[in-house]
């Protein structure tokens, strides 16, 4: 008996002890890792959108994201700027639609979780956001009217409209709108896949090790949640707050033209008859454009910008909101050398020189990259035919 005694203490022992990576943690980085999952999250219906989950809208949205004649000069479509290769980005410093626009264009890649779209915010919906290029003359200069007279045009787009919408709308804004909202619903399916810090993350979680998880990531980990405190901002699951700061990234565009950022993406969003305020918002109760009703821009707001999402960040460089920094180790290198000086605050101090070593910068991206899994950006195969109204 004492010979069996010995190994299920052994045994028991073994299962006592914390795991390697528990052991590299402490309590306090450990909850903040834990904080970043579990991945995914759950899909729920947008209530700003009647459309949204539905696969005929789905369909739709497909459809319509791809097609050129959704544009002033018949060649920009969505896709134009969002491939599916590069992150639903476009690998690109700033974007080229039918002309060339001052931002970077943002990855779509789970889009259905953010709160306010676009760099500056001035969308409230993922409606608002496909609505917004159409009537940016710069991207892809359409219209109401011409977003109408495609869809009343084409047989099989007027049947698959009557099919998600029941009829068709004799306003042209009703039916830019809704084509807006069944792009929306195909947006709201771009989801990523697991990565490997989700299941280093799971396994701290369970108390297990991972022993797939490269050390490299395991003391970038260490840093973004620690010395870094990159969490402040990139927080959660989806690696952001949601939210805007200036980054000490300048705001100059050309001489004697500044981006305000935030600052104009209120006054447009406030403007906007596509906001969640408006007619086109399905959840009539309002409950979703508290928000909305109550953001004001204020003198801080100049110059800041949206925080990204981390996840997915290999396939979408270059960084920033205007495509100024070229690999993740040049991000990295900004936030080491970034001088206080630069950024106004307004007492929130978030941002300062991390004053990392070159090693501490190599880990920091090691981890970064394992947000990333390269499944993710494949081309994408379209599923629907534009020219039936079949399935």
């Amino acid at each position: 008996m004492k010979r069996l005694a010995l190994p299920l203490i052994a045994v028991a022992l073994a299962w006592a002890q914390p795991s390697l990576a528990q052991q590299e943690f402490t309590p306090a980085e450990i909850k903040r890792i834990l904080g970043h999952g579990p991945w995914p999250m759950p899909a729920n219906a947008d209530p700003s959108n009647r459309v949204s989950g539905k696969a005929d809208a789905i369909a739709l949205g497909e459809i319509l994201f791809f097609d050129t004649r959704l544009s002033g000069n018949g060649q920009v479509a969505c896709a134009t700027c969002h491939m599916p290769e590069h992150g639903w980005s476009d690998g690109k410093k700033t974007a080229q639609g039918i002309s060339t626009v001052d931002r970077n264009t943002p990855g779509l890649f789970n889009v259905r979780l953010n709160r306010w779209f676009g760099w500056d915010g001035g969308s409230d919906s993922l409606m608002g956001s496909a609505v917004r290029p159409w009537l940016d003359a710069r991207e892809t200069g359409a219209s109401p009217a011409l977003v109408a007279k495609t869809l009343r045009d084409d047989e099989a787009l007027a049947c698959r409209y009557r099919k998600v919408f029941g009829a068709i709308d004799s306003d042209d804004n009703s039916m830019m709108a809704n084509a807006a909202k069944a792009i929306a619903a195909f947006q709201e399916t771009l989801v990523t896949s697991r990565t490997p810090f989700d299941a280093f993350r799971d396994a701290l979680a369970a108390g297990r090790t991972d022993p797939a998880y490269p050390d490299a990531a395991k003391r970038g980990l260490k840093i973004f949640v620690g010395k870094g405190d990159c969490q402040l901002c990139h927080f959660g699951p989806t690696f952001t707050n949601g939210e805007f700061h200036d980054t000490g990234i300048t705001q100059f565009i050309a001489p004697g033209k500044v981006d305000n950022g935030r600052f104009g993406g209120i006054r447009f969003l406030r403007e906007s008859q596509f906001n969640l305020l408006g007619q086109f918002n399905d959840d009539k109760s309002g409950a979703n454009a508290v928000a909305t009703r109550h953001v004001e821009s204020t003198h801080r707001n100049w110059g800041e910008f949206k925080v990204p999402t981390l996840r997915n960040l290999d396939a979408t460089a270059p960084y920033m909101h205007n495509g100024s920094l070229a690999t993740l180790r040049d991000v990295v290198k900004h936030y080491s050398e970034v001088s206080p000086d630069r950024v106004h605050s307004d007492g929130e101090a978030l941002i300062r020189p991390l004053r990392l070593s070159d090693q501490e910068i190599d880990d920091l991206v090691a981890f970064l990259r394992t947000l990333s899994v390269a499944a993710d950006n494949k081309p994408f195969v379209r599923r629907h035919d534009a020219r039936s109204c079949e399935p």
